[in-house]
């Protein structure tokens, strides 16, 4: 059987993120896998756009990677108590695209933050957004790395062993709700 195709989305855009990070450790976790990173470096969402020039192809590009993975790795930020821009926007943006890219998709949905909540809120809240795209979140241990800049070493490998553990139940769950 070929490896399952796993989607990571990141809602920052730094390329040092403690957010990416966190998504290539749940990629290690995982196990062996067809990885796909998201690019959501997209235009902000603005209905006079949308209607003169039609869906972003940069869109539709996320969309049919969201559509033809097997399973996601939601990885964001909490940005003044909230989801990020970035993540929000993408959101925003898949939901103008027919199909519904997210149904029924064996989702995962983590954060890593500076804070001491690990960016608990703005988790919630990435959830709350998921619910009219009708996601397959998978329930389980919640997973905020908090003061995540003293939880990675120099390579971006999660030093915590009680974080190891549950991004390894969630990914275990995740492989297997594909398998």
């Amino acid at each position: 059987m070929a490896d399952p195709k796993l989607l990571t989305i990141s809602g920052s855009l730094r390329k040092g993120a403690y957010n990416r990070m966190l998504l290539a450790e749940a990629v290690r976790a995982f196990g062996p896998a067809e990885v796909t990173e998201a690019d959501l470096n997209l235009p902000l969402y603005d209905g006079d756009l949308e209607e003169a020039e039609g869906v972003p192809a940069s869109v539709q590009a996320l969309v049919e990677q969201i559509k033809a993975a097997d399973a996601v790795v939601i990885s964001s930020p909490e940005y003044n108590k909230g989801i990020s821009g970035v993540l929000k926007n993408a959101l925003d943006w898949i939901s103008r695209v027919p199909g519904s890219a997210f149904k029924n998709k064996p989702t995962v949905v983590m954060s890593a933050n500076a804070g001491r909540t690990g960016g608990e809120t703005g988790q919630y809240m990435v959830l709350h957004c998921l619910v009219p795209h009708q996601a397959d979140v998978l329930p389980g241990p919640t997973l905020c790395v908090a003061t995540a800049g003293d939880e990675f070493d120099a390579e971006g490998r999660l030093l915590n062993e009680r974080y190891l553990k549950v991004l390894n139940t969630r990914m275990t769950a995740l492989r297997d709700r594909v398998s």
